[in-house]
């Protein structure tokens, strides 16, 4: 088996590459590494009074920039 530049791969690459290649183990460890090196965005918390609103706000913004990519909201 030839080597897989993971590194050169754009992160859909990367998730699709994985997707058609399920028993490659070393894909998996280097998406879940990326995903684990990205700064965690909080949307709110379990106590905020306004919980709902802001949950409601980020699924909004998330399908809307999914649909301008022409993407599927994941």
């Amino acid at each position: 088996m030839s080597q897989v530049n993971y590194a050169a791969m754009s992160d859909e690459e990367l998730r699709q590459y994985f997707l058609r290649h399920r028993e490659d183990k070393m894909a998996l460890r280097a998406y879940l590494d990326r995903l684990s090196d990205r700064p965690r965005h909080i949307i709110t918390t379990v106590d905020d009074p306004d919980f709902d609103a802001k949950i409601q706000a980020t699924v909004r913004r998330q399908m809307q920039a999914s649909d301008s990519n022409g993407e599927a909201a994941v």
